[in-house]
């Protein structure tokens, strides 16, 4: 039997592409840039929002902080646009956070790039003697 999703986790999938859309179309604050809406999380009586966004490219950890502080600026205005897209009751109070998976998963990869590429390959008489000791 397949799995019933909840009601806000039906909200927090209309929000997260909507959102991504609002920002993209309406956001013209430079600081903001190219923008990915990677998660939205939405409280169970559907009040807040918590978005998680990427920022495309490289970026410094300052500039993130000043994206993220004009998306939050920006997040009342989002709001209202929001509440004429989607018909909801109460649309939520959007808070946004940098998501850190996508650079995280980077650095793990270019990791791992790095121990295979100084990893010697090992010869049968090296593997042989190292099978006996254990």
């Amino acid at each position: 039997m397949p799995r019933e999703f909840t009601r806000a986790e039906r909200v927090s999938d209309a929000i997260q592409q909507e959102l991504a859309v609002l920002i993209r179309e309406n956001v013209r604050d430079p600081r903001v840039g190219m923008v990915s809406v990677t998660e939205v999380e939405v409280s169970r009586d559907l009040a807040y929002a918590k978005a998680h966004v990427s920022f495309v490219g490289d970026r410094s950890q300052d500039e993130i902080d000043e994206g993220l502080a004009a998306l939050n600026g920006a997040s009342g205005y989002l709001r209202k646009l929001l509440a004429g897209s989607i018909k909801l009751r109460i649309t939520p109070k959007i808070n946004f956070f940098f998501d850190e998976s996508g650079r995280r998963g980077q650095y793990l990869s270019q990791l791992i790039d790095l121990a295979i590429s100084k990893e010697t390959p090992v010869t049968d008489e090296e593997q042989q003697s190292g099978s006996e000791e254990g």
